[in-house]
This record gives C-alpha cells, structure tokens and sequence, in this order.
C-alpha cells in the first residue's frame, strides 16, 4: 500500500479527443480522494489539470474487472463520465492483454471492447429519458422542454441539457452554458451541450460540462446528444459527433448505448508528500 506521507501519490495523465482525466489506481489500498484534494489536483497551475478524475478500485461484491469512481474539477461527484471510462479500459486492456472488459460505476455495469486500430468502445448503459431518472424537478415532457430554444432532456448516469440550433459554433458557451447548468428544471445542475445537424447522421457538438466548464470533448453528453437527435427524427441512432477535440461514433442500440473513439495516454507523475501535505 502506498504510504502517502513518504511516497506521495502515484498518478496517471489521459485523455479522450482533448477531455482530459486523471487516474488514481486504488486497486492496492484505500486512497482518500476528498472533494477538496480533487478540486486542489484540478486546478491546471498549481496542480495537474483535468476535467474528470477517476479513481480505479478493485472489483466489488457485484463482479467485473474494477470499479470507477469519478469527480468532476470542482470536486463534486459524478456517475459516469464516458470517456475517461474509455481511457481506463484501453489500460487496463493494454495491462492485460484482454479484448473486452467489465467494469462497474455508480451508473452501473459497463461493457468495453477494442475497436481497433487503437479505439475502445464502451457500452454506456440505457438512456434515461423519464423525468424521474434524470431527474428533473417536475413531471415533464423530456423530448422538448419549456425552456427558450425547447431543449431536450437526457440522462446517462448524469443529467443532460441537448439545444439544437443552426450554429453550434456561434454559441459562446461561457455565457451560454452556466445559464442552464443550474436551471431550476435540474435539481442536480446539468451537462449542457449546442449541436447542428451538419449532414445524414452526422452532428457538431459543442459542451459545458457541470462542474468544469468548457471541455474539448464529453463522452456521456455524445451519448445524450445521439438519443436526444434520434428521438427528435433529426437522425438515425447511429451518428459521427465532431467535438472540438476530435470524433466520436455513437451507436444506441437495444442494449444500450455504445461509444467509440481514440484515446491517449500522456504521462505518469507522482503528487509529492510536501504537495499533498499542503492541502492537510
């Protein structure tokens, strides 16, 4: 087990299309990862920087290979996060040598396979389109809500806010995305993404994510996105989503959602005793 007071805290850097995540591995030991530690952690110049932690545990009562955990950069809580889901099974699959992998989350049991040629694919689980499940305050139409732009309403472990306009690109999303990251329909703040239909099942997407901000790239809000277009007959249920930071397929089937893109492993580091004793 690593003693934190003389070892420090062993990390990994990834990220998918840009959204960027550190991974604590607890599989050895408990590591208490406090809101505060993860909120210290994100801040991009005086810590590491990511969007998303996820902090890998050893598998529970429940089975699968490992259970995730994940905080969002202002050290609250979230459900899934699609992908530092995928960064973390391409690892444990390059650890491995294993193509396919089960992992379990708040959001439940997901399923990862290699796509190949370096891609993962994971399987997010079934939409949540009752109010209830995403939540929102109030029985409400989910498909278009009573917002200005009628927003449809998603939920992938986590609560989604999907507008569809003409220009996703002349959107400013700093000012446009904390407005409806606390509307009062979402008592548990939401994702918040713009997207154009740019051709046959094809979407640009752009992201403010609760808790963090801008980011390059969102996997559960890719999801969100895919259902909310197919549900609305923009497209079909399998679309291309081009985010800042690259491309996702997206591919809602019977058993669930599947994601598929590229991920990347930057660098290794060590968080000092002095760094974290600091935080104390």
């Amino acid at each position: 087990m690593t003693d934190l007071r003389t070892d420090g805290l062993p990390f990994r850097k990834m990220h998918g299309l840009g959204n960027d995540f550190v991974v604590i591995d607890a599989r050895a030991g408990v590591v208490d990862v406090s809101p505060a530690l993860a909120a210290a952690l994100a801040d991009r110049h005086r810590g590491v920087g990511y969007d998303q932690l996820a902090v890998i545990e050893r598998a529970g009562r429940g089975g699968g290979d490992a259970h995730l955990t994940f905080l969002n950069a202002d050290g609250s809580a979230s459900a899934a996060c699609g992908n530092a889901t995928r960064c973390i099974a391409r690892m444990l699959m390059d650890e491995t040598g294993r193509d396919a992998l089960v992992l379990t989350t708040a959001r439940g049991v997901l399923h990862a396979v290699d796509a190949g040629d370096g891609r993962t694919s994971v399987n997010m689980g079934a939409p949540q389109t009752d109010w209830t499940e995403i939540p929102l305050a109030e029985a409400i139409d989910t498909l278009e809500l009573p917002i200005e732009g009628s927003p449809t309403a998603t939920g992938m472990g986590n609560p989604h806010c999907t507008f569809f306009v003409d220009d996703a690109e002349a959107v400013s999303l700093e000012t446009f995305g904390p407005r409806y990251e606390h509307h009062p329909l979402y008592p548990e703040r939401t994702n918040v993404q713009v997207v154009s239909v740019t051709g046959p099942d094809r979407l640009r997407m752009r992201v403010w994510e609760r808790g963090v901000g801008v980011t390059l790239a969102s996997g559960s809000s890719s999801c969100a996105v895919a259902v909310a277009a197919a549900r609305r007959g923009l497209t079909g249920r399998r679309v291309t989503i081009d985010l800042d930071g690259g491309a996702l397929e997206v591919d809602w089937r019977e058993d669930g959602v599947w994601m598929t893109g590229a991920t990347a492993h930057v660098f290794d580091g060590v968080l000092t005793p002095d760094w974290l004793g600091a935080l104390a």
